[in-house]
């Protein structure tokens, strides 16, 4: 009887553990990340529940956009991945842009969890790794590229140029890149390179308070360079550095960040599809709700060499090219969506007047560099620093 008992103890401790094993097997794959689905070699318009890009391609549709599949072959590159890159990354892939550049030195942590789209378990990661991670799930079509290094270094700042110059889908120049980063060397370098390779960038910017943000659109001796008129977000040196120090924590909102991140990726998008117009300057005062949009143009006193060399260069070519004919503006056909019962329609952009890429329309009314004074210069920069 005793033997017979043994027994019975015996195999239903086999039961127990086979059960723990299924459920431990069970957990694992269930904490997994979902299979990411078939990559689609063409956009569609096609309305179904199982097409990511519809929503995407109803803007081609409507008339916003002459051609939205041309996102596919851009390549943006984003510095930054923190509180406003993160979430421009994201909303990038989720447009199906072609290629994603992604360069940050930092690491998840916990403390980020109030304002990133990473997730807790990601902490100790690299912040671009981590990124990638959950980018390549969200839209596989996105060839996402990731460097775990710090660019202000001169090693890798090398490598950085090469990106700029080498890193689109086939070896050629990238066709926009974003500041999203949080000091102000860094985009002192980021400014250097752009003037150096005569690249487009957009600055973005959430102030240390939390309440207010953001971007810049820099278009080499064309508009205004980082260090013709410095963004007030930008925090002098000091500051800044002392912001980083053990103990001392900036306030963080994600719904800032989360509104300075869209504005930036609208532009992109207006910027790379040719649509709309794309602002020069765009400040967020979230106190207030209130809103600044300036055209900015390039200081002729500006301490960066390399800008002067542009906006004589873009001078160059405005008086060469002449005075150009003023075109007769179509009257434009009423967007109504085929399917619209709601007679919805889409505002127009008569009071837009920043800054248009050139293929759109003039940016500027005399299409030179304007003298900024020293005076003019310190009055607007006291007015951004006091949004």
């Amino acid at each position: 009887m005793s033997s017979e008992l043994a027994a019975l103890n015996e195999e239903l401790k086999k039961i127990r553990q086979d059960a723990d094993r299924i459920m431990d097997s069970s957990s694992a794959s269930s904490s997994k990340p979902p299979v990411a689905r078939e990559k689609i070699s063409k956009m569609s318009a096609q309305v179904v529940d199982s097409n990511p890009y519809s929503r995407l391609m109803a803007l081609q549709k409507m008339g916003v956009v002459e051609d939205y599949e041309a996102i596919r072959k851009k390549t943006v590159v984003v510095i930054g991945v923190g509180g406003v890159g993160s979430v421009v990354a994201e909303m990038l892939t989720r447009c199906g842009v072609g290629k994603l550049i992604l360069f940050d030195y930092d690491k998840v942590e916990l403390a980020n969890m109030n304002r990133l789209f990473y997730q807790p378990h990601q902490a100790g990661f690299s912040k671009v790794e981590a990124a990638r991670e959950t980018l390549v799930h969200i839209n596989p079509d996105v060839e996402i590229e990731a460097h775990n290094y710090n660019i202000i270094t001169v090693d890798n700042y090398d490598n950085f140029l090469d990106r700029l110059v080498h890193g689109g889908l086939n070896g050629e120049r990238i066709d926009l890149a974003l500041s999203c980063v949080d000091n102000y060397e860094a985009r002192v370098v980021v400014n250097k390179a752009c003037n150096d390779l005569n690249l487009v960038w957009m600055n973005s910017g959430v102030k240390e308070n939390a309440v207010s943000g953001q971007i810049q659109l820099m278009d080499p001796g064309r508009t205004a360079c980082f260090m013709c008129i410095p963004p007030g977000i930008v925090a002098e040196e000091g500051d800044e550095k002392t912001l980083k120090r053990d103990g001392v924590c900036a306030a963080s909102l994600p719904t800032t960040m989360g509104i300075v991140a869209g504005f930036l990726v609208q532009n992109t998008l207006k910027y790379l599809l040719k649509f709309g117009t794309v602002s020069g300057y765009l400040g967020y005062n979230a106190l207030e709700d209130f809103f600044q949009k300036d055209g900015l143009k390039p200081n002729p006193e500006c301490s960066e060499r390399k800008c002067i060399e542009r906006q004589k260069e873009y001078m160059a070519r405005v008086a060469a090219e002449g005075p150009k004919e003023e075109k007769v503006k179509e009257e434009e056909k009423e967007i109504v969506h085929e399917s619209n019962e709601w007679g919805i329609e889409i505002g127009g952009e008569e009071d837009l007047t920043q800054f248009t890429p050139a293929s759109i329309q003039p940016s500027f009314a005399d299409e030179t560099p304007a003298t900024t004074s020293k005076a003019d210069v310190a009055a607007l920069m006291a007015a951004m620093k006091n949004m």
